[in-house]
């Protein structure tokens, strides 16, 4: 008797689990320092799978995605919305010709000259994002990426491949 109670609690447990984790949210684990210093590494994260089944992503969004030029998931913010002209000057942002204010954005080599430093003028395609992470020098991002098979530059993230947005840490490593 006491392993069928066992065994319909592990069936309850997981009927309330596996839905929410597919469909509200689940933990995702900030694995880079790509996003510092506002996601610090080691940081547990909530990525909620719900708000962007109301809304499509907003700029300022940190977003968890499938890379459009590897298997890699990845957490960046979104700069820039479908439509949207997006240039890089110099490490700065430009949205329609007018600098992007960046607070969160840091430069650990301000002073060396990289690549995804200088990037577009860039049409954002309909259902489509360029994402950067906020520690700009050391981030894998639109201003980077290239497609491994063709060699094209891969700016934008695809709608498709959003996973959900990064909410607040509930453990430190």
């Amino acid at each position: 008797m006491e392993l069928a109670r066992l065994l319909k609690l592990i069936a309850i447990a997981l009927a309330v689990v596996l839905p929410a984790r597919t469909w509200v949210a689940e933990p995702v684990y900030v694995a880079s320092p790509s996003m510092e210093p506002t996601l610090k590494t080691g940081t547990m994260m909530v990525l909620d799978k719900l708000t962007l089944r109301m809304r499509p992503p907003r700029r300022g969004d940190v977003l968890s995605f499938r890379s459009p030029v590897d298997a890699h998931d990845l957490l960046k913010r979104v700069v820039a919305l479908p439509g949207e002209t997006i240039e890089m000057k110099e490490k700065a942002v430009f949205i329609n010709g007018k600098e992007l204010d960046e607070p969160y954005a840091v430069h650990s080599r301000a002073g060396e000259r990289l690549e995804g430093d200088n990037v577009g003028p860039l049409i954002v395609p309909e259902n489509s994002f360029f994402v950067l992470g906020d520690n700009r020098d050391e981030s894998n991002d639109s201003s980077v990426w290239v497609d491994p098979k063709t060699g094209e530059r891969e700016p934008f993230v695809e709608r498709s491949r959003i996973r959900g947005i990064v909410r607040g840490a509930y453990r430190k490593k």
